[in-house]
């Protein structure tokens, strides 16, 4: 089995994914990072299992986003596609299976307690989940900018774009493009660039 994945994790985590992946037989791929997903399971037509997971993630982020791929995993296992991706079957064996990660040998306080919140309903993405995406972030190793870390009113830059930002809605910004004028929502989570000379 290649283990090139584990140089990726918390070291007190690797014992026990080892384990899991030798069980289930699944290829980790470490890959180059996506916009729209941080991992990603599927099984393919020889009913081999195979996970890959963006390489930029931060060690912690990185083994939340595996264990969340390695339920789907299991989940599969017993139960093929006769239930919900993200169902109360993949909630429960996710819950199952960070059970054994929720220790401060592994992570760091402040993210044990975004963390154990987080498990109590546990939603089909990380990045859904704001509060433990900041905290994760803080662990990066190359540091970016969110809409969050502005204040209202402030200019900003997307996609070689500018915008101002706004006020919050229930979870979104609202932005203005200052080209076109037209409104944009945005994610907290967003990474942004200042305009020069800010």
């Amino acid at each position: 089995m290649d283990n090139k994945f584990t140089s990726y994790l918390p070291k007190n985590s690797v014992y026990l994914i080892e384990q899991w992946v030798k069980d289930l037989d699944v290829d980790i791929r470490v890959v180059k990072p996506r916009k729209s997903k941080l991992g990603d399971f599927r099984c393919n037509l020889n009913r081999k299992y195979i996970i890959s997971i963006n390489n930029n993630l931060n060690q912690f982020s990185f083994l939340i986003t595996l264990i969340h791929e390695l339920a789907h995993a299991f989940v599969y296992e017993k139960y093929r596609k006769t239930v919900l991706a993200h169902g109360n079957e993949w909630k429960e064996m996710f819950r199952k299976l960070m059970f054994n990660f929720l220790s401060d040998k592994i992570f760091p306080h402040d993210i044990l307690s975004s963390l154990s919140k987080h498990l109590i309903n546990p939603s089909a993405s990380t990045c859904n989940d704001v509060v433990l995406s900041l905290v994760l972030r803080r662990y990066d190793l190359v540091k970016s900018l969110n809409i969050s870390e502005i204040k209202q009113g402030e200019k900003f830059i997307f996609s070689d774009r500018t915008f101002i930002k706004g006020e919050k809605l229930r979870k979104r910004f609202k932005c203005i493009d200052l080209k076109t004028n037209k409104l944009y929502l945005f994610n907290p989570l967003a990474k942004i660039d200042l305009p020069k000379g800010s």
